[in-house]
């Protein structure tokens, strides 16, 4: 049993970091819920303990203190229904006298949410003084943020340290997170395909030089699919290319032949003769893309060699698309490689899913509920793979 989950948090106050940095329309509703709802299980075994919680997060990045569109009383009606009718109060300030007042008058069952972390400078600064002020508020803290984990701001890396030991926790969303990266990064059951799609080679270096010290298979698509290509003396038409990266993917093609690593490139691709939903399209083999034609996705041939690999897989990572899935002419290889996960998952590979498009991607396809686990921190997963200390992480440790 995990140390969260064993702690009994009655009569305590839980001052928790969440990541309720969610999409909010023109109107301020809520248009994705996701990372809120990943929250509410550890805020309702704290309320269930007889504990109460004050809660702290981000929201956009706003520049100049202040700022309504980027307020998080816009959240308070949704958490209310998360949380099934909980009473959930709202201080105007994360810290000085409004704050300390509301969390002082919280009680046991009750939910205290703080407004914006970001409308203080001194946050993202990492300011202990800051960061002390904020650990006034509870008796423990708990931080459940991974998708800020790799940030060394005041409320995930600094805060801890104000607390004991035994005072200081990884929410049940944290420990998920962390146990199931470490599942793919340390326990994984070979073969074990990394799938890395996206736009650019230089955003998935590192990750790629660290996976192939484990994985058996890498699968490369998306636009950086085509630096590859062009690297290797390919005609890639108008396709998108890193041309200062062309050395770079020629030496990690070779690191992978060296430590044998099966490094797939796509061998054909959906082009298109412009950037848009109304293009026209045609299918291509990668030798040889037309002039005025640039590759938006993954074509048949490569959908069949990718599905094959991750059929014949025990451990899948997903990160990053095969193409420009926002558009319905390009989404096929996507789309195909969540398939053949899916499949493989019920076949019984263990598969995480985790980085923005990816999750954008299951999530558009509903088949979120049909992979192993889905990860909600788009930077902090990556760095976690590149093989980075996360600093909210190594704070609570």
């Amino acid at each position: 049993m995990s140390k969260f989950s064993s702690f009994n948090f009655s009569g305590k106050k839980a001052l928790i970091r969440v990541d309720f940095n969610v999409p909010l329309n023109d109107k301020f509703e809520i248009t994705d819920d996701t990372r809120m709802k990943a929250a509410v299980p550890t805020i309702k075994k704290i309320l269930a303990d007889g504990g109460s919680v004050i809660l702290m997060s981000h929201l956009g990045r706003p520049k100049d203190g202040p700022t309504d569109k980027y307020s998080l009383k816009h959240l308070v009606n949704h958490l209310v229904k998360l949380l099934e009718g909980a009473t959930v109060k709202f201080a105007e300030d994360c810290v000085g006298e409004v704050a300390e007042k509301a969390a002082a008058n919280v009680q046991a069952g009750e939910v205290l949410l703080l407004e914006n972390l970001r409308f203080h400078k001194q946050e993202e600064k990492g300011d202990k003084a800051f960061a002390e002020q904020l650990a006034k508020l509870g008796d423990v803290y708990v931080n459940d943020a991974f998708g800020t984990a790799h940030r060394a701001h005041a409320s995930t890396a600094v805060i801890a340290e104000f607390f004991p030991a035994d005072k200081r926790f990884f929410g049940l969303l944290m420990e998920a997170e962390v146990n199931n990266a470490e599942k793919v990064l340390h326990g994984a059951e070979s073969p074990f395909t990394a799938i890395l799609g996206g736009a650019k080679v230089s955003d998935k270096i590192l990750i790629i030089e660290n996976l192939m010290e484990k994985a058996n298979n890498i699968i490369i698509g998306g636009g950086m699919a085509y630096t590859f290509l062009k690297a290797q003396g390919k005609e890639i038409g108008n396709s998108l290319v890193e041309n200062d990266k062309l050395d770079l993917a020629l030496e990690l093609l070779a690191k992978a032949k060296a430590k044998g690593v099966q490094l797939l490139l796509p061998t054909d691709s959906v082009a298109a003769d412009k950037f848009a939903a109304d293009a026209n399209t045609q299918t291509v083999s990668n030798d040889n893309i037309p002039s005025g034609w640039m590759g938006l996705d993954v074509g048949p041939e490569s959908v069949k060699l990718f599905s094959e690999t991750i059929a014949n897989s025990k451990t899948i990572l997903w990160n990053g698309p095969m193409g420009v899935f926002e558009m319905e002419k390009f989404q096929g290889g996507t789309k195909a490689v969540a398939d053949a996960i899916v499949k493989a998952t019920a076949g019984g590979a263990f598969s995480l899913v985790g980085g923005g498009d990816s999750v954008a991607a299951v999530n558009q396809f509903g088949l979120a509920e049909k992979v192993s686990y889905v990860s909600t921190g788009g930077g902090a997963m990556l760095e976690y793979f590149e093989g980075k200390t996360l600093p909210g992480i190594a704070a609570v440790k």
